[in-house]
């Protein structure tokens, strides 16, 4: 049982808080149960997982299914797990694993996403979990946001995110453009539009532009959509969270795909 926060391979593990670190380590947490068995369920290729006594005791079946798909397991004490963790009472288990790996583009057909500069990982890990549940075929992300693989980010998708296909756009004026010559319709969600977000054709190929959480769509994006679409709002109320937009979008096409 590893019990030393100076342990080197604890260390490591800490630094992985980091954004920088996880970019310079090539790797990212996954933390819990349930998004162990995730990983575990598509074999997603795991690094190194700690868990507590109590864990290894009350999840010997998986326990031993990690030890077969990871290079190294440990058992380690309490207090070092709350060391690695970083939520405030974690459920006992934490790995690591490589980042990048057997993610699919997403492709440019059907209903895919394209976010401009989320920054709130809670709000990009809602979205992944939705666009999984409403049947998109993908997510696409501007360099600028919050990091794919950031641990809220992780948790928030509750498992969705090794199912959706995703990538980081280094362009994503660019990324709009090859799903043009794709022939999809681009959407964008702007206040000032006359379009209602159910008056378009959902059942069409296209591609959802949401903006940033604060400042919404850039001029630059607003400008390539074929049509602009709202969410009508009741007076006072300026604005709706990100998440929620892409939700009611999600859902309206596939209310229009099942009719």
């Amino acid at each position: 049982m590893l019990t030393s926060l100076q342990n080197p391979l604890i260390k490591q593990i800490r630094k992985l808080h980091s954004t920088k670190e996880r970019h310079k380590q090539q790797l990212f947490l996954l933390e819990g149960t349930h998004l162990l068995e995730e990983a575990c369920a598509v074999n997603y290729p795991l690094v190194t997982v700690c868990c507590t006594q109590q864990w290894q005791t009350t999840h010997s079946r998986l326990w031993q299914e990690v030890c077969q798909k990871s290079d190294r397991a440990e058992v380690v004490s309490e207090e070092v797990m709350a060391a690695i963790a970083t939520t405030v009472q974690p459920d006992g288990v934490v790995a690591t694993a490589k980042k990048n790996v057997s993610q699919t583009q997403p492709p440019f057909t059907g209903l895919v996403l394209a976010l401009e500069t989320i920054q709130d990982p809670g709000n990009l890990g809602t979205i992944i979990r939705t666009a999984a549940a409403a049947g998109a075929n993908g997510l696409w992300l501007s360099e600028d946001s919050v990091d794919l693989d950031n641990p809220k980010v992780l948790r928030a998708t509750a498992g969705q995110w090794f199912r959706l296909p995703m990538a980081v756009s280094l362009d994503l004026k660019a990324t709009v453009q090859e799903a043009k010559q794709a022939r999809m319709q681009i959407i964008a969600t702007l206040p000032s539009a006359t379009l209602t977000y159910w008056e378009v054709d959902w059942c069409q190929p296209s591609l959802i532009l949401l903006g940033n959480e604060g400042a919404g769509l850039s001029a630059e994006l607003a400008a390539m959509a074929d049509k602009s679409v709202k969410i009508p709002l009741s007076s006072g109320v300026e604005s709706l969270n990100v998440a929620i937009a892409a939700a009611l979008m999600l859902y309206e096409a596939q209310r229009q795909k099942r009719e």
